[in-house]
């Protein structure tokens, strides 16, 4: 990856698509073909599809690393399908990386670069409730 201007970093947006055997029983409600797409952190849906909430709750913790650039030998880099949670559901969902979006710091958070509390804002509580 060439190194971004300043301020800015790059994510792969994604596309997760359902994948199964031909006339499997499917138990999460998907077809095959269903898909999300995913720009930034925004999931995108097309118009009239559902997706099942646990499919969903297996794949986000996926989701974030599997946007970030990574080692040609590191896993998130080759596999790409991940298992439906129900263990009598055939499907798998495909990960795909499809384009890169670049997005500013200042617009995707008030921490500046630095970690340094914004101004105005109240400084993180302790453990034990002091700051």
């Amino acid at each position: 990856m060439t190194r971004p201007e300043a301020e800015e970093f790059e994510l792969f947006d994604l596309r997760v698509e359902v994948v199964a055997p031909t006339d499997a029983k499917i138990y999460c409600g998907a077809k095959p073909g269903d898909y999300f797409e995913l720009h930034g952190e925004m999931l995108m849906l097309p118009p009239g599809q559902g997706f099942s909430l646990y499919s969903l709750a297996a794949l986000l913790p996926l989701l974030p690393a599997k946007q970030r650039v990574s080692d040609k030998y590191d896993w998130m880099s080759s596999d790409a399908d991940v298992a439906c949670p129900d263990p009598n559901c055939p499907t798998r969902f495909r990960i795909s990386r499809v384009a890169k979006r670049r997005f500013k710091h200042s617009e995707t958070t008030a921490v500046p670069i630095g970690g340094a509390v914004p101004v105005g804002a109240e400084p993180p509580v302790g453990d034990n409730g002091e700051r």
